[in-house]
């Protein structure tokens, strides 16, 4: 018979589609790169949704995030995400946070999360994520710089201690290298950024990054393959209600 995951079910079967209904995720950032990953994620069978993000849609995100229209500016990202998430699967379950994640943020964490995504922008969350990630046994994946790059296929997944080219990434393994995490699977892109000229921007007192549609897009595609190929592969903590 005939669902809205039958096509993905040929593909991985039923009982990987099932392990997918079941599996929890909390994306962290739900911009370029993490509405893309809801996207594709809850369009695979992911079940269960965390998203965590403060910002309100606005003009500027018009150019790249997914849940970005004329229609949604103003509301909040996480709404407007989980709205999206429940079109798709109405038998879907969505927790949202509308806060700005750091080290003193609660810790809403606990062993029912299969998967944790970073895709925010701040240092200081990322490293805070992954600790906590690593505190509560639970597989992350970080995004890394996706700003100020034209080059799509530049885009690749690797340990952050192999990582090169990405400055955000060279800031990061020498933090988490401070806190003698050993491993962390990220995406990053291996193309040089590309200077750009904040001199025309109206809130020019911050240097902020360009970007275009189709390259935080296809990181955060990228990560989504990356958690829907680990849950189904090797993670199976699923809650006892399932």
């Amino acid at each position: 018979m005939e669902n809205q995951f039958s096509r993905t079910e040929l593909l991985i079967g039923k009982e990987k589609i099932e392990k997918l209904k079941k599996s929890k995720v909390a994306v962290f950032g739900i911009g370029g790169v993490g509405s893309y990953v809801v996207e594709a994620l809850v369009r695979a069978g992911i079940g269960n949704f965390i998203l965590v993000d403060n910002d309100k849609v606005a003009l500027s995100n018009l150019n790249r995030q997914l849940i970005s229209t004329t229609k949604t500016l103003g509301k909040y990202k996480v709404d407007v995400a989980k709205n999206r998430i429940l079109e798709i699967n109405p038998n879907a379950k969505v927790e949202v946070y509308k806060e700005f994640f750091m080290p003193e943020s609660e810790d809403f964490f606990n062993s029912e999360i299969n998967y944790i995504v970073d895709a925010v922008d701040t240092i200081t969350a990322k490293i805070e994520l992954v600790v906590r990630a690593k505190k509560w046994n639970i597989p992350i994946i970080s995004c890394m710089g996706t700003g100020n790059k034209l080059d799509a296929t530049k885009f690749e997944v690797a340990d952050i201690y192999k990582t090169s080219v990405c400055p955000l990434a060279k800031v990061m393994r020498k933090e988490l290298k401070k806190r003698e995490i050993d491993n962390l699977k990220v995406v990053y892109s291996k193309e040089e950024s590309i200077k750009v000229n904040n001199a025309n921007q109206e809130n020019n007192l911050k240097q902020v990054p360009g970007s275009i549609s189709y390259v935080p897009s296809v990181a955060g595609l990228i990560i989504a393959g990356e958690v829907i190929k680990d849950i189904m592969g090797t993670f199976q903590k699923f809650s006892k209600e399932n």
